[in-house]
């Protein structure tokens, strides 16, 4: 039975106990390999810790119990036969619902899209995941459209923090956050248009891969163009390897998409920081940044120092984009995008995200190429800077996850200045888990890499887990 989820869903608690969602992809997939553990069992235990804590976090936009178990039947008896399709046969996963799944209504958090349609294609990622086995789960909440950093759309209501659900997971992608937080499912399909998976990894205490532009391909094109990365959020940075591995490929219809280079993107995530040349910008010249936080991220860039890496104190040589450049992309995607959606059902859209689409239609065209010509620029500056660095670490938020209650009526709020720049440049970025704030929040690093080099952001991320395992939950705090 396929569940469409809202704010006012109520649902039976179920106590089983929620043991197996605490495996990671890998774990998982050796257990089944052995056949001490089948997927159907794994898929059966998923669904009743999402029964026990989804109408508290409301992380799914819908959940498709049905298609989960058969999916795990059907993985299960290739495990038997020995014909699995991959190592993540048979694995749980969700998809944020900005991707196209064939069967399910793809409404992107918002009352503005029609739900009756013929929902019968895959987005690439969804392709490359049924291809793999892996089992589908549902879809995640996203902001409407996938618009801003909050964890709430009109469509779904609102999506909270597993460590304290009076406070947002982050967003777009909370959904995918908050499920990845609490273990539903260990591998989690999301997106980043401008922080959208690394400000909610930060907030909710998970690991957040933004790949270089093109690393997994995308379709239909995101109204945003080319700020839109389809990206994994798991918890740990091995499974996010992992998944990459299934979804980095190339599909015709994405005509960004990079070529294939075939990799396993685990191979070289054990080899450490060992004289890599990290810089550390505590404010990338510009931000500011909660003291405590701040204090937080030089600690966790200090390890970096103790694990062999060369670390100095050093900024790129770039100015704050959000105005000139970010919000002007932005704006007027918003209004192309209006443009595309039904006229008799726009009033269905949130406020905030009606008045941006507003000043996406006061740009002018010399304003907007403008912006365009200042983000060759920008990227041009970045691009220089990282000739002479491997690596630059950043905090990925500003604060740690504000209250539910506080909304933002703007794109990108002051809780992450350190995320869209990078959206810009097209370069690959993470966030990973350092800690916790006084108020027991999680507290996110952002380690970036040059355009092309996933490599080095994987091996860095890995570096520090290991001398600092994330801490996970598996209960709503």
């Amino acid at each position: 039975m396929i569940g469409f989820m809202n704010a006012s869903t109520k649902t039976d608690r179920n106590d089983a106990a929620p043991a197996l969602s605490q495996y990671s992809a890998e774990e998982l997939s050796t257990l089944y390999r052995q056949r001490k553990l089948s997927p159907v069992e794994t898929t059966r235990a998923i669904l009743a810790h999402i029964e026990t804590h989804n109408p508290v976090l409301n992380a799914f936009a819908l959940l498709d119990a049905d298609a989960a178990l058969a999916a795990a039947r059907q993985s299960e008896r290739r495990w038997h036969d020995g014909t699995q399709w991959s190592e993540l046969d048979g694995v749980p996963a969700t998809v944020k619902d900005l991707l196209l799944a064939k069967g399910w209504p793809t409404l992107r958090g918002s009352r503005v899209v029609n739900p009756d349609q013929d929902w019968n294609e895959d987005s690439p990622v969804v392709a490359r995941l049924r291809e793999s086995g892996v089992v589908l789960l549902g879809k995640t909440t996203t902001a409407e459209f996938g618009w801003k950093g909050f964890g709430d759309s009109p469509l779904t209501g609102v999506t909270r923090n597993p460590w304290n659900p009076a406070h947002t997971p982050g967003g777009s992608s909370g959904g995918s956050a908050a499920a990845a937080a609490i273990g539903f499912g260990p591998l989690h399909a999301a997106s980043d248009g401008g922080g959208s998976v690394r400000q909610p990894a930060a907030f909710s205490g998970v690991f957040g891969f933004k790949p270089s532009f093109g690393r997994v391909a995308g379709y239909p094109a995101a109204h945003t163009g080319t700020l839109f990365n389809v990206s994994p959020m798991t918890r740990t940075v091995r499974d996010a390897a992992l998944l990459l591995n299934a979804i980095a490929r190339p599909d015709a219809r994405d005509v960004h998409a990079l070529p294939y280079d075939n990799r396993d993107w685990r191979l070289d995530i054990e080899q450490g920081v060992k004289d890599l040349r990290i810089a550390f910008s505590p404010d990338l010249g510009y931000a500011r940044v909660d003291p405590e936080i701040a204090e937080l991220v030089a600690r966790a860039a200090k390890s970096f120092g103790e694990l062999g890496a060369k670390v100095e104190a050093a900024s790129p040589p770039i100015e704050d984009p959000l105005h000139a450049i970010y919000r002007v992309l932005g704006a007027a995607a918003v209004a192309r995008l209006f443009e595309t959606l039904p006229q008799d059902r726009l009033a269905l859209a949130e406020a905030g995200l009606r008045d941006f689409a507003e000043q996406g239609r006061q740009i002018g065209v010399t304003r907007y190429l403008a912006a365009v010509q200042a983000r060759e620029s920008f990227t041009r500056a970045l691009n220089l800077f990282f000739g002479k660095w491997d690596l630059l670490l950043t905090p990925t938020t500003a604060s740690s996850a504000p209250l539910v209650e506080q909304g933002v009526t703007d794109p990108r709020s002051a809780t992450s200045p350190f995320t869209y720049p990078f959206n810009l440049s097209q370069q690959p970025a993470a966030s990973i888990p350092i800690g916790f704030s006084a108020n027991g929040l999680p507290v996110g690093l952002q380690i970036v890499g040059a355009r092309y080099r996933d490599d080095l952001v994987l091996r860095a991320a890995r570096a520090y887990e290991r001398r600092h395992p994330f801490i996970t939950t598996d209960t709503v705090r």
